[in-house]
């Protein structure tokens, strides 16, 4: 199999950072909660899945597939979304991807990044409507002009899921050298069965997850917290003698 064909990188819009370098890249890489509506063309979009199918995987079984939304599918969509998380609507969801039950230190992490964010937003603990309103906006991609959905074959085992995420880390960190940006999205999995209808996913296939796509509005005030990393020495251990 040929290697794809990779050219230099388009010049970003003008005050948008390109990541020049591997490090660069994954320093800048962010979870962004608001874009920019400037397109991003799809010739761009392929060249970004092209470098992240790069990506290791066991045998090269390759277990990803992708559907991409932009203009009238990608509003369309996200509106009936947006309604049914709004009203409350129950899901159906297809995996678990957060613990049945929390505990520390995961609770503390999980809690910190929601409190930074809504704190950015202006919107304080106990303000139900303002949670659910942010919340409603995953289902809009948070106004990006791409929408990716990324599906797997349901006989794949765990390993092919671990696989997958080295592809979606690879279309992430591709995305900082075009002056792109990105969002990924588990809330989509809550209403997986209402996305795999209206895109025609075969029932052979379930959804892992929702990806926004564009050029992140600086201005937005939540993209302007960042959230914090442990140290590596925090979680690593040297091993210099066998139990």
């Amino acid at each position: 199999m040929s290697s794809p064909s990779i050219s230099a990188p388009p010049v970003a819009p003008t005050g948008r950072p390109v990541a020049a370098t591997a490090v660069e890249a994954i320093a800048s890489r962010r979870a962004v909660r608001a874009f920019l509506p400037d397109e991003v063309p799809p010739a761009l979009v392929l060249q970004l899945l092209d470098l992240a199918a790069r990506a290791p995987s066991g045998s090269n079984v390759q277990p990803w597939q992708v559907l991409v939304l932009t203009g009238a599918p990608l509003a369309a969509l996200g509106a009936e979304l947006r309604a049914l998380s709004l009203a409350g609507a129950e899901g159906q969801e297809e995996y678990a991807y957060y613990p049945r039950s929390w505990r520390e230190p995961y609770l503390a992490r999980r809690r910190k990044v929601g409190w930074d964010l809504y704190a950015s937003l202006g919107i304080a603990r106990g303000d139900k409507a303002g949670t659910a309103a942010q919340m409603a906006r995953n289902f809009v991609f948070f106004d990006a002009p791409v929408g990716l959905f990324f599906t797997i074959d349901r006989d794949l085992e765990k390993g092919s899921w671990l696989d997958y995420g080295m592809f979606l880390e690879n279309i992430m960190i591709a995305a900082r050298a075009f002056g792109l940006d990105t969002c990924p999205q588990a809330a989509f999995n809550h209403y997986g069965h209402v996305i795999t209808q209206r895109l025609a996913v075969p029932p052979t296939q379930t959804l892992v997850c929702g990806m926004a796509l564009g050029y992140a509005d600086m201005s937005a005030p939540e993209n302007t917290f960042a959230t914090t990393r442990e140290p590596a020495a925090h979680f690593t251990r040297f091993i210099d003698r066998l139990a």
